[in-house]
């Protein structure tokens, strides 16, 4: 079976960029099982709503997982399929899941799943560090978007 070779995306998570201020992005992996998988490539997932929480396991240590994804279950998945909404480990190092939990406790930021995508046969999760962003500035934002939608428009009249 052939490699697949570059990216292709599943899911851009919009919503996180409008109410998260996003200061600093990260690529990890996920741990799925099959169905998953499979569901994955028909483009079956919500991040609305989903973060990264960390919990700390048996031995002591904290691990990041992602909460709140929804993974439809694989229609001709059967007896073998996933729950929708579980637990998902992301794989990270070690050290990079210190810093961002030292991150995430004292300053008060965020992680949250900006968008989920193919790199090379294996799935990814690309995560950013955000402060939520207040009123004023979520309608800084949508002024901004309609600035540029009524250039863009203009500018394909005068063609």
């Amino acid at each position: 079976m052939a490699k697949q070779s570059g990216e292709s995306l599943i899911h851009d998570n919009k919503e996180a960029r409008f109410h998260y201020e996003i200061l600093d992005t990260f690529e990890v992996g996920i741990s799925l099982v099959g169905s998953e998988v499979k569901s994955l490539r028909g483009k079956n997932i919500r991040l609305k709503d989903s973060y990264v929480a960390f919990i700390r396991n048996s031995s002591g240590r904290d691990e990041a997982y992602l909460q709140n994804a929804h993974i439809a279950p694989y229609k001709s998945g059967g007896y073998a399929n996933h729950e929708p909404e579980r637990l998902r480990k992301l794989l990270m190092h070690r050290e990079e899941i210190d810093r961002l939990y030292g991150m995430v406790r004292e300053k008060g930021l965020s992680l949250v799943p900006l968008k989920v995508y193919f790199k090379n046969g294996r799935v990814k999760v690309l995560i950013g560090l955000g402060r939520g962003k207040k009123l004023h500035d979520k309608r800084e934002s949508i002024k901004k978007r309609d600035a540029d939608l009524a250039l863009r428009q203009s500018l394909r009249k005068s063609r």
